[in-house]
């Protein structure tokens, strides 16, 4: 149910704020002109971009390949492979369990690799590669 009355001055934490006042940062970066679409057309076709859309998807892919296949793998072993998920290793922990918590580790460790792949090779050059587009405008 909502309230009745109408909001009052009080009601409005920011009412004490000027009204120029903008709590959100500039999204353009301080940049004053607009790149053009040519600019950004002549960066797509550039060697730089097709050397950072290959490095790129010559990581992610494969990645992403090989950990759907281990995901499926250990979802179709658990229907299917019952008796083998239930093989006792220590105790009440069977091969299933430790399947399991090697899901969680592989993907703390696909982050870690990813995080290490844009920081060494992606970022560099898309760094280069901005820092070019925006010396169109100057």
């Amino acid at each position: 149910m909502t309230d009745p009355r109408p909001p009052q001055p009080s009601d409005d934490p920011e009412a004490h704020l000027p009204p120029s006042h903008n709590p959100l940062p500039e999204l353009s970066g301080g940049r004053k002109t607009a790149i053009s679409e040519d600019a950004y057309l002549a960066a797509q076709e550039s060697p730089e971009f097709d050397q950072l859309r290959r490095k790129f998807r010559g990581f992610a892919f494969p990645m992403t390949a090989a950990f759907l296949v281990w995901y499926f793998a250990y979802v179709l072993l658990s229907v299917y492979a019952k008796d083998f998920m239930s093989t006792p290793v220590m105790g009440n922990v069977n091969l299933g369990v430790l399947l399991g918590l090697a899901q969680f580790v592989t993907t703390f460790l696909i982050t870690w690799l990813y995080i290490r792949h844009m920081n060494n090779n992606i970022d560099p050059l898309s760094t280069q590669l901005k820092a070019k587009l925006e010396e169109t405008v100057s």
